[in-house]
């Protein structure tokens, strides 16, 4: 059984909501959550301020049903497992199909504003850019950064191009420059190497295949999160992304069958309201 380090509960939660909500239209009875996470490993206790903590961050609302407290989508929390769901089943971990356009983005800050500099490289880092120079950061393809920039105030301080590298330029040297490829590829394979067993009919130990997929899920996000998605033909030969999608996608349709079991079992619903 997959030993890797626990995701952090509110990660488990939206891998849940994406799996078990999104796109349904329904609200997720509060003691549902509890035993879907109790077979996942996470107490009563962390599971309800978890709950709490997504619903004052506008992730989640509540819906009373009578005496019964239900969960459902806010706005926000449907934004992101939208997102996901496209890294996931979208535009994946592989980036066969690149046509060689660049997203260059310069900013120039005040010396002052060193929680502005932290919070938009930040930002810049998990939507696939990487450091080119100080102030000048690049992404593979078209990536729209405007709602970054216009949350974090610096529409003012920040230019956004669209680029192709000049002729003759060592595309593969200035990934390898710009980003940590041996941090990323370790990812995929220590992935690989932790579930691949129970993708190809390796004994899951009895653990509950819900709880299993949800930690299977939650981590595939992660990894594939930390991923800027470079081209495949200026990576390394031996890149080990389509691996690990492969074992991702293989021990995910493994356990569909016996997930949608416990689901219908476990978890109970009612209608969103308008």
């Amino acid at each position: 059984m997959p030993t890797d380090t626990a995701p952090r509960p509110q990660s488990l939660m939206l891998t849940f909501l994406g799996d078990q909500v999104l796109g349904r239209g329904v609200c997720v009875y509060s003691g549902s959550v509890i035993e879907v996470f109790a077979r996942a490993g996470v107490g009563e206790q962390a599971t309800r301020s978890t709950l709490t903590r997504m619903v004052n961050r506008g992730l989640l609302r509540r819906q009373r049903e009578g005496r019964r407290m239900y969960f459902g989508l806010t706005e926000r929390s449907e934004v992101i497992l939208r997102d996901g769901e496209r890294r996931i089943w979208k535009t994946g971990a592989v980036n066969r199909d690149w046509d060689g356009t660049w997203s260059l983005l310069g900013f120039s800050l005040p010396e002052s504003w060193q929680r502005q500099r932290h919070d938009l490289r930040s930002q810049l880092t998990w939507a696939g850019f990487g450091p080119l120079f100080s102030g000048l950061w690049v992404a593979p393809g078209e990536v729209d950064v405007s709602g970054i920039v216009a949350e974090l105030g610096l529409s003012a301080h920040v230019k956004v191009f669209r680029a192709r590298a000049d002729t003759g330029m060592d595309i593969a040297e200035m990934i390898h420059d710009t980003w940590d490829l041996a941090e990323l590829a370790d990812r995929y394979r220590e992935f690989d190497a932790v579930w691949r067993p129970l993708a190809h009919g390796g004994d899951t130990g009895g653990e509950d295949p819900l709880a299993l997929r949800l930690r299977l899920a939650t981590e595939w996000l992660r990894v594939i999160r930390s991923d800027p998605r470079l081209p495949l033909r200026h990576l390394p030969a031996d890149w080990p992304a389509a691996a690990a999608e492969e074992t991702f996608r293989a021990l995910h349709a493994r356990l569909e069958a016996p997930v949608r079991d416990v689901a219908r079992r476990v978890i109970e619903t009612v209608p969103a309201a308008s």
